[in-house]
């Protein structure tokens, strides 16, 4: 069986939410009082954990804003639109803009797979190889009858040669021969591959404008019609963007996401759960291949200089609402929040390997976000990526290892003025903790902080405009190794900063919820500001950490300081 040859159990990669790897802090309680421990374990939890389900206040609350992620698509200098304005056609895709191409081969743009400066050797007989330009070849390949995964393969290969014997396709023959029925297999060969074939070569005329890159430290904005963003993904999926295939250092796009699909079909870094996320992107492509997509996606960097972010400890603002419960997800019950997307700096992570958590799963239901990788360099500590319409497409079960497509997913979520869908996804990296208790040291609180703050705040924020809530959970908790506890007050003390509440989904964790909820409760009856809970976090480095370790867990130090009516909250922080 090709099955076996592909090996059964993987390591999720390059993500940061895995649940079942968080494990507890090994803690020694020192000079902590009854009455406190009473705070923590929660004096007034209800004894069956299915009583209660939430805490906080109701979804309805935390939506309830009306000021946009995003002002309405209009094409400026920080911000390039890929389609005519009006949309005057509804239910059409939009047009292209500008009606005739222009090429670009340059280190600010994309390479596209069509310029006519991408050169490719090519080896005819015996004779010495030529220069040949890449989209010849790959159209010529590609318009070759194709009825078998070994000829799709060798297509594949025809244009890139030089991966050979480096690449392998035992996925893609795994999905062919044991995981689809014949049926399906032939039916891919003999409908849907022409289809995304037909997609992909439509490029050049569906995409007419240089696509700029988003580099480090400037903001910018791209807005795509779903049609140009399905040519992209179609051409990803056959492999045909050029430079994009290694990742060595010295590399044009060493700093960027891969984006061509080869490591999707290789074996070599495991096969689990491959098969199930082709099934979701094979189903995206059937979908928009089936009914050309007519909405709009917007992608926005954003950076914020060290200079203009919050002076923490001097920060008056009060905690903002929250709502914490053990059930559900931030994509099937975050609507109308801002979603977060708990990412690799390489938004995506491992999409196109073998990654399949947080991140992974929902850019594999929302293949929109895939097309982010083309042109999004890898996030710097104060940097986000914003993404505006994406649609889902997918239903999908487990997690990691247990992940399984389960079908369609008609996605009804509104639109704005602008032909967006109204889903709003801020993707922000966490640092990822070789020791765990490193994350308590004040650098690295004011980083995980900072980064939180840049992806909640709205720059286009209007005075009296009240922003939607942000959906998140345990971001950087899983491979990444983070306090859940610690994470929580972070993402709550920096969604207060920019003036939105918080839903937090603890994905299963009841005592989680409860302890959150209790400390909350307690620092909002306390009137505990921003700045206020900030000098405490810096204090509890301070007082309890001895010789590397940990002698007082975070949230017992917190009842403790705060019930000691001596204890010198206004101390600023002097470690940064």
């Amino acid at each position: 069986m090709l099955s076996e040859s592909l090996g059964s159990e993987v390591k999720a990669e390059c993500s940061d939410n895995s649940p079942d790897m968080l494990s507890e802090n090994s803690v020694v309680y020192e000079e902590t009082s009854v009455d406190v421990k009473t705070q923590i374990e929660g004096d007034n939890m209800p004894e069956n954990e299915n009583e209660v389900l939430r805490c906080g206040a109701t979804l309805d609350e935390i939506r309830n804003g009306s000021a946009p992620c995003l002002p309405p698509v209009i094409p400026s200098h920080d911000h390039t639109v890929f389609f005519q304005l009006p949309i005057v056609t509804c239910g059409q895709p939009p047009k292209p803009h500008p009606d005739n191409l222009r090429d670009s081969w340059d280190t600010d743009h994309v390479r596209m797979p069509f310029s006519k400066h991408s050169l490719y050797p090519v080896q005819e007989g015996g004779e010495q190889s030529q220069l040949r330009q890449r989209w010849e070849l790959v159209q010529e390949a590609l318009l070759k009858t194709i009825m078998s995964c070994q000829q799709l393969e060798a297509v594949i290969l025809s244009y890139n040669s030089k991966y050979s014997e480096r690449w392998d396709f035992l996925v893609l023959q795994l999905l062919f021969t044991e995981v689809f029925s014949e049926d399906e297999t032939s039916n891919f060969f003999s409908t849907l591959l022409p289809q995304i074939i037909q997609l992909a070569l439509q490029l050049p005329t569906l995409l007419t404008a240089p696509v700029p890159l988003l580099v480090q430290h400037r903001n910018h904005t791209l807005s795509f019609s779903q049609l140009q963003i399905a040519s992209l993904l179609a051409n990803a999926f056959l492999c045909t963007f050029p430079r994009r295939n290694t990742a060595k250092r010295q590399s044009e796009y060493a700093r960027y996401p891969d984006i061509n699909f080869n490591r999707l079909f290789q074996a070599a870094e495991g096969a689990v759960p491959k098969p199930e996320k082709l099934k979701c992107l094979l189903h995206y492509f059937r979908r928009v291949c089936s009914r050309a997509p007519d909405g709009v996606v917007t992608y926005a960097r954003r950076y914020v200089n060290h200079s203009d972010l919050p002076q923490w400890d001097k920060s008056q603002k009060l905690l903002t609402k929250l709502h914490i419960t053990s059930q559900g997800t931030i994509e099937d019950d975050g609507e109308g929040l801002l979603q977060v997307d708990f990412a690799n700096k390489r938004v995506g992570g491992g999409v196109l390997g073998r990654g399949c958590v947080q991140e992974e799963i929902r850019f594999v239901i929302c293949p929109e976000l895939i097309a982010a990788r083309l042109f999004t360099e890898a996030l710097d500590s104060t940097e986000a990526l914003l993404v505006v319409g994406c649609e889902r497409f997918s239903n999908y079960t487990g997690y990691s290892n247990t992940f399984e497509w389960k079908g369609n997913y008609e996605d009804m979520t509104p639109r704005d003025s602008s032909g967006r869908r109204m889903c709003s996804i801020v993707a922000i990296d966490a640092l990822k903790l070789g020791n765990r208790n490193v994350q308590y040291t004040p650098s690295n609180m004011h980083r995980e902080l900072n980064k939180a703050y840049v992806g909640f705040h709205c720059p286009e924020f209007q005075p009296g405009e009240r922003l939607a809530g942000v959906a998140s959970g345990n971001w950087g908790c899983g491979a990444y190794r983070g306090d859940a506890k610690l994470k929580t007050l972070l993402q709550l003390m920096a969604a207060s900063q920019a003036g939105r509440h918080l839903a937090y989904f603890t994905f299963g964790d009841a005592k989680l919820r409860d302890q959150v909820y209790h400390l909350y409760t307690y620092l909002t009856d306390h009137q505990v500001t921003v700045g206020q809970l900030w000098r405490l976090l810096c204090k509890y480095y301070e007082h309890s950490f001895r010789g590397g370790r940990l002698i007082t867990e975070l949230y017992p130090f917190l009842y403790q300081a705060l019930s000691n009516k001596s204890n010198p909250v206004g101390t600023t922080c002097s470690m940064l």
